[in-house]
């Protein structure tokens, strides 16, 4: 699967996720409706990737972090979108898991 396949397939899971087509996300995300649907399409299929400001405007629309659409792995996609839509309380409870982990150096 290639980055732009992988890209596309987290927006449509996403998309999915919150029960809008293709054409919805495109006009809630800002594309002009005239193009709305082909251009979700296209970055579904993998044809193309969005800037990143278009990446910053789905991901608020579809309330995903950024980083699930560009996650590497399917775990840790899962991760960062369930992470994301958890209350505070399960992600403090998170949180106190994951301080056993050491934290990357800081610079």
């Amino acid at each position: 699967m290639t980055e732009n396949e992988r890209w596309g397939k987290r927006l449509k899971q996403a998309r999915l996720a919150k029960g809008l087509s293709q054409k919805q996300l495109g006009i809630k995300a800002k594309i002009h409706i005239d193009v709305a649907s082909t251009r979700i399409n296209r970055y579904e299929v993998g044809v193309h990737l969005p800037d990143l400001l278009t990446a910053k405007q789905l991901a608020k629309v579809l309330n995903v972090p950024v980083a699930f659409f560009y996650a590497t792995d399917d775990e840790t996609a899962d991760f960062l979108f369930r992470y994301h839509r958890a209350d505070d309380e399960l992600r403090e409870k998170v949180q106190r898991l994951l301080d056993e982990v050491p934290r990357p150096p800081e610079l």
